[in-house]
């Protein structure tokens, strides 16, 4: 992993978020896995930071991220949590209100950050790769 140089100085800070959705229920399909993919990387890049794994299953997300020390990790997460919240919540709003009714929850208030560094980034990123993802939609209504 490479430095990344910024105008007074140069850094190579990783982070390791777990998230959970309220009440650790299994309401994440394998669509909105790869939707939250989707919209964290976005939210990365806007908050210029960079997403170098994602990945999840059922009652669970695994982010890690490259980002720079100007980064307020705490706003950076409330912001994460609250868009990708609000997102899924409208565009999976039959999935999800099948598990939190008319509730406007999806993550827990709780959240894990750890810094990790350039030895335990390749093993973090291998057990990030390999979570098991989802049933897809069509599987999770047959049970």
């Amino acid at each position: 992993m490479d430095y990344k140089p910024r105008s007074r100085g140069v850094s190579r800070l990783y982070a390791h978020l777990v998230l959970t959705p309220k009440y650790r229920r299994r309401v994440i399909t394998q669509a909105m896995l790869e939707r939250l993919k989707e919209i964290v990387g976005n939210l990365c890049q806007k908050w210029q930071c960079e997403l170098m794994e994602f990945g999840g299953e059922p009652d669970h997300v695994h982010i890690v991220f490259r980002f720079f020390p100007q980064i307020q990790l705490s706003k950076f997460v409330n912001n994460l949590k609250s868009v990708t919240s609000r997102r899924i919540r409208e565009e999976f709003s039959e999935e999800v209100s099948a598990v939190y009714g008319g509730k406007k929850v999806f993550w827990t208030e709780a959240y894990s950050l750890d810094s990790c560094g350039d030895a335990p980034l390749d093993v973090l990123r291998r057990y990030v790769q390999s979570q098991k993802g989802c049933v897809s939609d069509s599987a999770r209504r047959s049970v």
